[in-house]
């Protein structure tokens, strides 16, 4: 798992070693839009969808804020505000899981590295194509997530459902996935780097991963 010590140190690091006009680059003349946090609290609605095009095709999520209230409404305000557009799908593991939410934008993720979530109370389960939040430890929730492949119920302990794929799970079983696991399980993406340098370790090290074009809110349900 990531620790922050880790994350900190390579992010100082990182921009020690960039240049003025790569850091004037990232911050622009006009901040970030996604780097305000207390523009993300809108009230989510009780169920709401969403669809993911990517660079493999179409799927929508099914969203139920009775599952997880306090994870489905920060899906819900980075959804709306673009925090997954462009991210990749950085952590494909066969049989297993797809997971996204690094940005390619270093200083995005430093800031929210730091708005942890606390945690759900935990009423359903890590089946077939439902959706949770990643995790640390407890309440450590901030933008990860990932979708289950198969029965995950082992995991029911440390992560909270908070929907599922209504539509596209073939998308998501077709993503690319033969960069494997991070360290120290595998050669795949080392978390910590992607967080600290974010598009530029993606671009150099692990070009193939799949992305996310553009996440929409379709619709919601205010139930009476």
């Amino acid at each position: 798992m990531i620790k922050t010590v880790s994350f900190g140190l390579l992010f100082a690091v990182v921009v020690g070693c960039s240049s003025e006009s790569q850091v004037n680059e990232s911050q622009g003349s006009v901040p970030n839009p996604l780097l305000y946090v207390n523009r993300f609290i809108e009230e989510a609605p009780e169920i709401f969808q969403v669809q993911f095009i990517t660079t493999k095709g179409d799927f929508v999520l099914e969203v139920y804020s009775v599952w997880a209230p306090i994870g489905s409404a920060r899906f819900y305000n980075l959804v709306k505000q673009g925090w997954y557009d462009g991210v990749r799908f950085h952590r494909v593991l066969e049989d297993f899981t797809a997971g996204w939410g690094i940005h390619d934008d270093p200083y995005v993720n430093f800031v929210w590295q730091k708005e942890l979530l606390p945690d759900d109370p935990s009423f359903e389960s890590n089946t077939k194509g439902r959706i949770s939040f990643a995790r640390s430890g407890p309440h450590s929730r901030t933008t990860q997530v990932f979708v289950n492949y198969k029965d995950n119920s082992s995991l029911d302990n440390q992560f909270v459902p908070f929907g599922e794929v209504s539509t596209g799970m073939g998308v998501l079983e077709n993503l690319y996935a033969d960069y494997g696991d991070g360290p120290p399980r595998g050669d795949g993406v080392y978390q910590a780097m992607a967080i600290a340098r974010g598009h530029e370790y993606f671009e150099e090290e692990f070009p193939k991963l799949d992305r996310i074009l553009k996440a929409t809110i379709l619709g919601g349900t205010v139930l009476p």
